[in-house]
């Protein structure tokens, strides 16, 4: 009975941590080939999906940068406050269906958000499948 008991816990708290996992919050972007921190992003809900907009720039020579090579209501707004991903769907533990739009080229890629663990994300911008496409790991900031 005992085993039961501590079985059923287990299975529990297993469920409660596999739902708690949600990107709702600000995550330190780091750059895929220099590993250097690069922005923070802020994710939120709007109208059911998930967005993200870059809310600040660590690198003083790019916070006033504009979205030149954008398209759209994006051309030569500046990066800090723009809507970088849109459209993210909740599917299980993955985010998907969504778009991110990649300031420095003005190009805008199909997205797919995954947990590594509860602190830590995989960014994926594509085209076609996921496996030809750019991925870079994000952090979440606390407080």
């Amino acid at each position: 009975m005992k085993k039961i008991f501590y079985i059923s816990v287990l299975l529990i708290t297993a469920v409660f941590h596999a739902n708690s996992q949600d990107v709702i919050g600000r995550w330190k972007t780091v750059d895929d080939i220099s590993g250097q921190p690069k922005s923070i992003v802020e994710f939120y809900e709007k109208g059911g999906k998930i967005c993200g907009k870059v809310i600040d720039i660590f690198d003083p020579l790019h916070k006033k940068m504009v979205c030149i090579n954008c398209s759209g209501e994006e051309k030569s707004k500046p990066v800090v406050g723009l809507t970088i991903i849109k459209g993210l769907i909740k599917e299980g533990t993955e985010y998907n269906s969504g778009k991110i739009l990649d300031p420095k080229n003005g190009k805008t890629y199909k997205c797919l958000v995954s947990f590594e663990t509860n602190d830590k994300i995989k960014v994926c911008g594509y085209i076609g499948i996921s496996l030809f496409g750019r991925t870079q790991y994000w952090y979440r900031i606390k407080g």
